[in-house]
This record gives C-alpha cells, structure tokens and sequence, in this order.
C-alpha cells in the first residue's frame, strides 16, 4: 500500500537520544538528563491550583478555536506589562503547544513549493514541518561572527524567498539578536515582501539582558511578523502542551479555519491552569537564577573535560559546543559518553546536518546537583579516555 512521501522526514534525534537514555534507566542504570530541553521543575503553584479548581468546577468543554478570551485577554496584558506594545486579543490564537502554533502559521502563510530560510544550526522541527509540509527549506550556514543568526546579506545572496524563521535566544546556541539586527532582519523581510516568522519561545530566560520581541520594532515591520511562544520553558508547562501565536492582521482568518478543522481548540484545562500562570512571577524568577547558577556551573567546569569552545550562552538553557577537536562524529561520541558516564547529552547532527558531526548540545534545565555531578562524571571520563 502507499506511504505518504511526507512522512519520511528526519526524526527528532533529541527524542530518540532520550529514549536511549530512559532504556539504560529502565535497567537500574542512573541517568543524568542533559539531552532534552525541559525544566526539571513542576508548573508553578498557581497554575496547579488553577488547575485543580478547573477540575472541580469546570465540565472542561471545547473551548473557542483560538482558545479562551480571558486568557487572550491575559497574554495581552504580559506583552503590556513586559514589552510595552499593546496587542489585540483577537490576534492570539492559543494553540497545542508552539508544534502545533508552526504547523498552523507555516500552513497559513506559506504554500507548498514555497521557500523559507533558517538558520543552522538550528531548531530541527522548523525544518522537518517545513519539509512534510511540502515547503523548501533554505538553510543558510551560520557562525559566531554573527551570533548563529542569519544576517541581511546571506539572505540577499538566496532570494527569492516566501519566509524567513528567526528564533531569539536561540536553539541550540542560547544566542540572543541584538535589537538592531533584529530590526535589520524585519526591515529586509518588510522590503522584499518576505514573512517573517519569530520564534520567542525562550523568552523570559535570558542572562546578559532582555531579549527582543518584533512587536517591539513597528517601524521595521514588526507588527507583519508571525510570534510563536509557548508555556513550555519559561513558564515550566511542558507536557500541559499548550502555546500561542500573535498574528498579522491578514492572517487572523486563515489561522483560525485552520485550527477548528486540525485540532477544535488547544487543551481546555491546560488553558484554563495557564490563567494562574502570570501570578508566578517570584517562582518563575528563582527557576531562572537557578539556570543561571547551572550555566555558571558548566561554564567553569566542562572545560576541564575538554569542552573548550562554546557559543555565546545569553539565553535559553543550552550550552552548544563545538567538539572537532575530540570527535568527528557526534552521535558516536554522545552515545559513549551515555554508555560509559550515564550523562546523556545531544549531537549536533540533529540542529546542523552539514556541521553537526562535530558539536553537541547540553541542556542545563536540570538540578544545580545534576550539572555538578554531570560536569564531575565528565572530567573523571576524559581522564581515563
């Protein structure tokens, strides 16, 4: 029988790391978790009391395809509260996780042929969506000299384009755009008729200064940009599966047609749990600190196991490393290190295809106790190796 062509596509490599990880787990082995992007914390205990009330008192029905309006109403007033830029709640669309928030901007603005430039390394599902959905997928190679991020004039030298995806911090670098590279970036979209698409899942978890959200920049285009963000990190709401988009005007329509046919509405009691989300501001600021202490932690310590050249970490909670000196094989020399120190981290390979051979990926999302004994178990291995 036939197998859609749009299925063969790359896997998620962190997830399958992860699942090796939990098989050496599932024979008594301990493990310690560096491989995967997710807090080590619970949601916050408003939203778990948000959510037991919701469970008390609520039948838990669908909800409105573009989610709940006091909720809307409550994004809203973060990007007040945080940005200063006032947002129309008929422009927020909640969705099942930022996943499914891509899925339905990606099929809202982009046609299949289409072409959409990332940059590598980078956030592997933006390419492998694109990719399903039949859409051409521009990766534009890119290095420290700026910051891991596209600049104007590589994406000069691959137009035409239909869209461009900027993630800022970034996966898997933690690189943040300055607010001047990230108006150039919107100017040049502006100017050449391009959609732009910003990934700000990670804002909130910054450690050298606020990070920049397009609606910010109105007089580059910002307000023509697509925003993705989610509860997962920031928010510590993973597997609550629940995110939103800020649309353009002229997408509001098409998103929504989209969202009552794919999935109804995003989950009713994760919505309604997220609505205690934005009274956790103390909580949430002690998460941060403590990945800013485990970013110091490895920061210090990894170098003595011969983890010596990093990308710039101002955010997010990854530290990406470049390791060509030690391997030239990533997925090898990751499963090695799981096999014989029980630290499981992730190989570039997955972010990069061209380059990824020779970086890997540590998550710090964990226990100021796990990066110490990671970082020891490190170093006692690279001793004997």
């Amino acid at each position: 029988m036939q197998i859609s062509r749009r299925g063969q596509i790359d896997p998620f490599l962190v997830m399958e790391v992860m699942r090796a990880a939990d098989a050496r787990a599932a024979t008594g082995a301990d493990v310690l978790h560096l491989e995967v992007g997710q807090p080590s914390t619970q949601a916050p205990a408003s939203v778990l009391r948000a959510a037991h009330v919701a469970l008390d008192a609520d039948k838990l029905g669908y909800t409105d395809a573009f989610g709940l309006p006091e909720l809307r109403e409550a994004l809203a007033g973060h990007y007040k509260a945080t940005y200063g830029v006032t947002v129309d709640p008929g422009r927020i669309c909640l969705t099942v996780g930022s996943s499914g928030g891509f899925l339905l901007a990606f099929l809202a603005a982009f046609d299949a042929g289409a072409r959409v430039a990332l940059a590598s390394p980078g956030y592997p599902a933006y390419r492998n969506i694109l990719s399903a959905l039949g859409i051409e997928v521009v990766e534009i190679l890119t290095g420290p000299e700026s910051g891991f991020h596209p600049t104007v004039e590589q994406l000069s030298a691959v137009q035409p384009l239909d869209g461009v995806i900027v993630a800022s911090p970034a996966n898997p670098t933690g690189t943040v755009l300055s607010r001047e590279a990230l108006g150039a970036l919107l100017s040049w979209c502006r100017n050449h008729g391009v959609r732009l698409v910003s990934d700000e899942i990670y804002h909130g978890l910054t450690y050298t200064g606020a990070a920049t959200c397009a609606l910010e920049l109105p007089e580059s285009g910002g307000e023509r940009a697509i925003i993705v963000n989610s509860f997962s990190k920031y928010f510590s709401m993973t597997g609550w599966r629940l995110g939103w988009l800020i649309l353009p005007e002229d997408l509001v329509r098409s998103v929504e047609c989209l969202a009552q046919n794919f999935f109804i509405s995003a989950p009713t009691l994760a919505q309604r749990a997220a609505l205690g989300a934005f009274e956790a501001g103390e909580e949430l600021e002690a998460n941060r600190q403590r990945y800013a202490r485990n970013r110091a932690i490895l920061l210090e310590e990894l170098p003595k196991a011969g983890f010596t050249h990093f990308a710039p970490a101002d955010g997010a909670f990854y530290l990406y490393a470049d390791v060509g000196h030690l391997t030239n094989d990533s997925v090898a020399f990751c499963q090695k290190i799981l096999m014989e120190t029980g630290v499981a981290i992730t190989p570039g390979v997955d972010f990069d295809p061209q380059r990824g051979s020779r970086t890997v990926r540590f998550s710090f999302a964990g226990s100021e106790e796990a990066m110490r004994e990671s970082a020891r178990r490190l170093i006692d291995w690279s001793q004997r190796s």
